[in-house]
């Protein structure tokens, strides 16, 4: 895998893929959970965001691995191994929302194919399951992002008193 596009590190470009689609699929997937009628009209492209933002994590990843090597080699600081814990678990995370957001686009078509026939139970325990998997998923975007950004920043940027901020 390449570790540059035009000579910038691919991690911190690609980390925005991430922080910005899966937050925002999380998003379309909570209100497509609780609203079949939305889920209906635009179910598919909150899938196909979840796809893109799903896609990105595992770059991001590798990228960031490549990173940290390039930059620390063995001797990783603290924060940037705190970062690296977190955003390690991202995937799984997104792929639990993906996968319930596929799974309730799976049990809409088939219950239009049966011409509503079916029971409400299972697709309201996907929708719940969906809602939070979609939460988690953000919530840990959020924590990976927020070490990554600590970890990058700490000690760089000065507070508007000129003095540098502090944990």
């Amino acid at each position: 895998m390449f570790d540059t596009v035009f000579g910038l590190p691919v991690h911190p470009l690609v980390v925005h893929a991430v922080v910005v689609l899966v937050p925002l699929s999380a998003l379309g997937v909570i209100v497509t959970a609780l609203n079949p009628v939305l889920r209906d009209r635009y179910g598919v492209l909150v899938f196909l965001v979840a796809t893109a933002g799903l896609a990105a994590v595992p770059v991001a990843t590798r990228s960031g691995s490549a990173l940290e090597e390039q930059l620390f080699g063995s001797a990783i600081p603290a924060a940037v191994y705190d970062h690296q814990s977190i955003g390690s678990d991202v995937l799984w995370f997104v792929l639990a929302m993906w996968a319930a957001m596929g799974a309730l686009l799976l049990l809409d078509r088939d219950r239009n194919r049966r011409q509503g026939v079916g029971g409400p139970v299972l697709p309201t325990v996907v929708a719940v399951v969906a809602v939070l998997a979609a939460l988690i998923a953000a919530g840990q975007v959020v924590r990976a992002g927020w070490t990554g950004a600590e970890a990058r920043w700490d000690g760089v940027v000065q507070s508007p008193s000129g003095q540098q901020s502090q944990p």
